[in-house]
């Protein structure tokens, strides 16, 4: 594996620790508050997607959302979705309560301006249901609550509502963002979850990452 010492101590803590929802502090947001976390680098992804086993998809038997409890609450109000909203926004109030009253955010995916809370979506980049069929069907309730709350590694990113229904539970070779120079981030996020998490890829899928990491430069 070529988790750098960071991902090493977070992966061991979530796959070894069992955290509870209350102690996942994958709750601590990155130290600059509108950065989203970094993905590795196109060159040691390229190797992390050679790492990730190649497998035909898990049956969804048994499969619900709320197999993956979110948001999980943080502190002053504040739940996981409040917390990326304000850390993927421009300018972003929020009230007593921690909800996002105003603010701008600019949805990666799209290249929508979005101004209004309502209209933003905090995307599982690699969605719930794509998890359960690349290996977390077999995960703790704890293990898939860390997943879903993940704010450590690139998993959750604030984009326009329309590009995520857009997306909904489709792999890579499947949908991929509308905008193509997004690609790149994209793709090294998408492989950089799975190999954190240790899930599976299809062939399909890993052709398409491959693919859209040449977009890298």
């Amino acid at each position: 594996m070529n988790f750098s010492r960071t991902k090493r101590r977070t992966a061991g803590a979530i796959a070894t620790l069992g955290l509870t929802a209350g102690a996942i502090v994958v709750g601590q947001p990155p130290a600059s508050a509108r950065t989203l976390p970094e993905p590795s680098p196109a060159t040691v992804a390229r190797s992390e997607l050679g790492d990730l086993t190649v497998a035909a998809p898990h049956p969804m038997t048994g499969y619900s959302r709320e197999k993956f409890p979110h948001w999980t609450q943080l502190g002053r109000h504040c739940d996981t979705r409040e917390t990326v909203l304000k850390r993927d926004g421009d300018n972003v109030v929020q009230d007593a309560d921690c909800r996002a009253v105003s603010g701008t955010w600019h949805s990666a995916y799209d290249g929508r301006t979005l101004t209004s809370a309502k209209a933003v979506d905090v995307d599982h980049l690699v969605p719930l249901a794509d998890a359960w069929r690349s290996g977390a069907d077999a995960w703790t309730v704890a293990r898939r609550t860390a997943f879903a709350n993940d704010l450590v590694h690139p998993q959750l990113i604030a984009v326009s509502a329309a590009s995520n229904r857009s997306k909904g539970d489709q792999s890579p070779d499947q949908w991929k963002p509308p905008v193509h120079a997004y690609w790149c981030t994209y793709s090294r996020a998408w492989i950089d979850v799975k190999h954190t998490y240790h899930l599976t890829v299809t062939e399909p899928e890993r052709t398409a990452l491959t693919q859209m990491l040449d977009n890298c430069t």
